[in-house]
């Protein structure tokens, strides 16, 4: 039996990415996917694109109203979408590390409280936060950013208390260094030696890709880990050891 087989996923910041590698391994395990983004998903005719700025808090209501409506079920929602603005300290932007909080924390804060009342209906499901491993070991140049995801781990946990009552789960994956087309414009952008250092120190030796995260984000999403809750899944190579 396929791992996601009979569930309605919805799956944000889809369009690239490591969100579109996870609603590829969804759809491919068997799920019903809604792929939400601010650009449509393209090129998979079996997942559904939903085109959506998770801050547009009526936009998403409605949005995923009709999702419930239509399939009489939500299982699981991944919360993928983000934005990144690197700056060392003395030079961090205000108004960056605003729009930062707004879109992946206070969105995501409202994207919980919308799914777990349409879970709730149907006595459960799960919800997977992108957390970072900038949040569990620090990064130069990255305090803001990892002060957002920071509070996706902290959210995650209490979340995870608070809704395990309504049969609800939530978990957070923490990828490490992951091969995205984000990575290959920092790669470009950045100095290479201290980008090289980084990948040097992971334990097994490799950039992660995003299937190693679509992976951990279907397993956490499946009945397999129906006893798995308010925990964080370092996907990192061994990075954060």
């Amino acid at each position: 039996m396929e791992l996601l087989a009979h569930k309605v996923c919805i799956v944000t910041g889809a369009a690239q990415g490591i969100g579109r590698q996870i609603a590829k391994q969804f759809a491919a395990d068997g799920a019903t996917v809604y792929a939400c983004d601010r650009t449509p998903f393209e090129g998979e005719e079996h997942i559904i694109p939903v085109v959506l700025d998770i801050t547009d808090a009526a936009a998403v209501k409605a949005a995923f109203m009709d999702i419930f409506k239509k399939e009489g079920r939500i299982d699981c929602l991944v919360n993928n979408a983000g934005i990144v603005y690197n700056r060392k300290i003395g030079m961090i932007i205000r108004e960056e590390t605003e729009r930062m909080f707004m879109v992946n924390v206070i969105a995501v804060i409202e994207l919980i409280q919308l799914v777990s009342r349409l879970m709730a209906r149907n006595g459960g499901g799960s919800i997977v936060n992108i957390a970072s491993v900038t949040a569990v070991l620090g990064s130069p140049g990255q305090v803001a950013y990892s002060a957002t995801k920071g509070a996706i781990i902290s959210m995650t946990k209490s979340a995870a208390k608070e809704l395990a009552a309504q049969g609800i789960r939530v978990n957070a994956v923490a990828p490490g260094i992951v091969k995205t087309e984000r990575f290959a414009e920092l790669y470009e952008t950045t100095n290479a030696e201290k980008i090289e250092d980084r990948i040097s120190r992971i334990a097994l030796g490799r950039l992660g890709t995003p299937e190693d995260i679509a992976n951990a984000c279907a397993f956490l999403a499946s009945d397999r880990a129906a006893y798995i809750s308010g925990q964080v899944l370092g996907v990192d190579g061994c990075a954060s050891i």
